[in-house]
């Protein structure tokens, strides 16, 4: 059982500068638990300059938020942590939750589109929703406008998790406030976000992968050509899950993106029997073609090496797959993943999708 003390020290990893989920398990795995991985944090980074971990009062603040709301935290190895969601390297070490945490272990499928959605296309996701919902499926989407209002609304009975770009205590819309709160009370809401955090435009992409990685698959109902759908659909892509989509009037540009995700490899649907068809007993081999990105890049090394590979100058601002820096360094993946988080403890490195890293612009 996880004690306090380590509960406490790895939230405040999480939080520590330049910690996001990539480099916060290749520590965990090389020093074994947090406190040890706080203590090593400075000797680590301190080679790009001061460095100083998470401030223990601020983390106390938010863990007294965290229980104030009557939510309270996730951590990755607890049972009721998502399976499939945990199989993404770039999963959150830690959510925050309000509700019913055995939901996400149950076969979920994700419901999104267009938050400025055609009245058609809302019927048609209350549809599915509740289709979906009626066979034992749970329903995910984002809480916004649209289509993932439509498909929370006609699932609240049967099951539905709710992923917010915001802290647990904060709701956007401010129009939906009391469909966020029916969720947490009737199914799940998922936040990654510290609570007290508005949702800025850099939080909806994390929020969409979570959306993503929860589930087996991914149906887009309506969709401009550049909305965060899109997104969502591609990170399932990414993952290896079912991307689906509903076609819709090349004249209508809402239905754009989504006649776009059928012409590169989603699976065409047309009633929730089809989404059910291919879900059902999902093995990890979507029949679905979509993929916006390799998937074959290496995944962490178990152990971090006890030296660091000169790779800095093989990295520009240009992003790069790693297995890319590993064949070109001749070093150990190892050897490689050690030296690339030092960098990013730094703050002199980005991680992109699909294993890709870059020097910080």
């Amino acid at each position: 059982m996880l004690g306090q003390d380590e509960a406490f020290a790895r939230i405040r990893l999480l939080r520590s500068p330049n910690v996001g989920p990539v480099s916060y398990r290749q520590l965990m795995r090389r020093f074994g638990d947090a406190q040890s991985a706080l203590a090593a944090l400075p000797d680590l980074a301190g080679k790009g300059g001061a460095y100083r971990v998470a401030d223990e009062g601020r983390v106390a603040k938010e863990v007294a938020a965290v229980r104030a709301t009557g939510a309270r935290y996730l951590f990755h190895d607890s049972p009721e942590y998502p399976t499939l969601l945990g199989e993404l390297d770039t999963a959150p070490p830690i959510l925050t939750c309000r509700g019913d945490a055995a939901l996400a272990l149950r076969p979920c499928v994700a419901i999104v589109g267009a938050r400025n959605a055609s009245a058609a296309a809302v019927k048609l996701a209350r549809q599915f929703a509740g289709e979906l919902s009626d066979a034992g499926f749970v329903v995910v989407s984002g809480l916004a406008r649209g289509i993932d209002g439509a498909a929370h609304r006609a699932s609240l009975d049967g099951g539905t998790i709710g992923v917010i770009a915001s802290g647990i205590d904060i709701a956007y819309p401010p129009e939906h406030a009391d469909l966020q709160e029916e969720v947490a009370k009737k199914g799940l809401l998922l936040a990654e976000q510290p609570p007290g955090t508005e949702p800025l435009a850099r939080h909806f992409p994390s929020r969409n992968r979570i959306i993503a990685g929860l589930c087996a698959g991914t149906l887009v109902v309506e969709a401009a050509p550049k909305s965060g759908s899109l997104i969502t659909a591609r990170l399932a892509g990414e993952a290896g899950r079912e991307v689906m989509a509903v076609p819709g009037s090349p004249l209508d540009p809402r239905a754009q993106g989504c006649n776009q995700l059928i012409r590169d490899g989603a699976v065409l649907v047309q009633c929730a029997a089809d989404v059910i068809e291919l879900v059902t007993g999902f093995t990890g081999s979507p029949r679905s073609t979509f993929r916006e990105a390799a998937a074959s890049y290496s995944a962490l090394p178990d152990e971090l090496g006890d030296e660091p590979a000169d790779v800095a100058g093989l990295l520009t601002t240009a992003p790069v797959p790693v297995d890319e820096l590993i064949r070109q360094s001749g070093e150990s993946a190892a050897a490689v993943q050690l030296a690339l988080l030092e960098l990013e403890l730094a703050g002199k490195l980005v991680r992109h999708a699909a294993g890709r890293v870059s020097l910080a612009g």
